[in-house]
């Protein structure tokens, strides 16, 4: 069956996305997948248990639009506490099916038909996507080598008079860079005066390392009034599957927030949001530094001697490995290969560029288990050219 009219596409350049790619190229060949960024490892039974409790409580309706006030007021409790920042849990958090329908959401709901949009790469993939879909134009910024670090003044320069948003990423997935408080204050300069809206991406806001602190848009009061901030419990929980995030924002732009939100999935999971609410409580998302730091620093251990180069990750869960002392082969190529032939499927990073930028750079998971890493890095040692 074939549809035999005309189509024209609305994301001509966009085909399937190299997470889907890479992961079924680590199952055909039966290699360790580093490559799609998910925990192997189990999520709490506590939190397992919560949720099969309020499933059969009943609670498997729909859930208030705006995500059950339990669990809002909770967030708010969190955000106050981590980030000194007063959220109002009725008017400013909204329940999302994942990070990535936020960003969807808030793109949607405040840009468009010529609206300019400044995207700092590398960049995760839904970003682009969602800037076209709703009529905007994206307008990139390349993060600076070696550290991955942003030039305000690059940014600056960037700004027109149709610039309607800055999407920022911190934790920064792919690099693992993250930005600091003077980036804050060069972004609270430069936005000083303008209507341009900070949309930032914080689902990594529990995976920072090093004893750094998360420097979110919401300590910044000037900054928090203009934004809107994307969470992820999967990324918090180890349950990317079950695709549960939140938005928060000021009043104002959540309103704008919600009118799109009802109408893309009305409400996210109801039983998942009353267990979260009672699992929060514990806190224990205080843990994930030190959890993950562990990961990364095991990781990179057994990666000593290897023919790879890298600089410890700041945050995420993604170490980026330089294998310019292997081969000159292109990013893409080498993770193939590298794939089928040493059994290791990673992401090559020119992927998050609109114009291929290769700068022999793959992305490497670490949320595994100590023996899947340690399995990967025997693995990766051998590699030579």
């Amino acid at each position: 069956m074939q549809y035999t009219g005309s189509i024209t596409s609305k994301l001509p350049w966009a085909g399937t996305t190299i997470f889907t790619i890479m992961s079924a190229l680590a199952q055909e060949h039966g290699a360790i997948n580093l490559s799609q960024g998910f925990p192997n490892f189990e999520t709490s039974g506590e939190l397992i248990d919560l949720v099969h409790h309020y499933m059969q409580k009943g609670m498997n309706q729909y859930a208030p639009m705006q995500g059950i006030l339990p669990l809002r007021k909770v967030i708010a409790e969190k955000t106050a506490a981590l980030y000194g920042a007063t959220i109002n849990p009725e008017t400013e958090i909204t329940i999302t099916s994942g990070g990535t329908q936020a960003i969807f959401t808030a793109i949607t709901a405040l840009i468009r038909s010529g609206d300019e949009v400044i995207v700092i790469e590398p960049a995760y993939d839904c970003y682009v996507p969602a800037i076209e879909l709703a009529g905007g134009t994206p307008v990139f910024v390349q993060l600076q080598a070696p550290d991955n670090h942003v030039d305000w003044t690059h940014v600056r320069n960037k700004i027109s008079a149709k610039t309607r948003m800055i999407m920022i990423n911190t934790p920064h997935n792919p690099t693992g860079s993250f930005l600091t408080a003077a980036d804050m204050r060069s972004l609270e300069q430069l936005t000083a005066g303008t209507d341009i809206l900070i949309l930032s991406d914080e689902v990594y806001e529990h995976l920072i390392f090093d004893g750094q602190q998360h420097q979110s848009v919401l300590r910044f009061p000037e900054l928090a009034a203009r934004s809107l901030v994307v969470y992820s419990f999967g990324k918090t929980y180890h349950t990317t599957g079950w695709k549960m995030g939140y938005c928060i924002a000021p009043e104002n732009l959540m309103v704008e927030f919600r009118r799109v939100h009802q109408f893309m999935v009305f409400c996210a999971n109801a039983p998942i949001q009353y267990a979260l609410a009672d699992y929060m409580q514990n806190k224990n998302y205080l843990e994930l530094p030190d959890f993950f730091q562990q990961k990364r620093d095991h990781f990179l251990k057994l990666l000593q001697g290897s023919a790879f180069r890298f600089t410890p990750a700041g945050g995420s869960y993604f170490q980026l490995l330089d294998y310019s002392a292997i081969t000159d082969e292109k990013d893409t190529d080498f993770a193939i290969r590298l794939t089928k032939e040493v059994g290791v499927a990673s992401i090559p990073t020119s992927v998050f560029y609109r114009q291929p930028t290769d700068r022999k750079l793959l992305r490497f998971c670490f949320a595994k288990t100590d023996e899947t890493l340690e399995q990967a890095a025997e693995r990766l040692l051998r590699v030579n050219s």
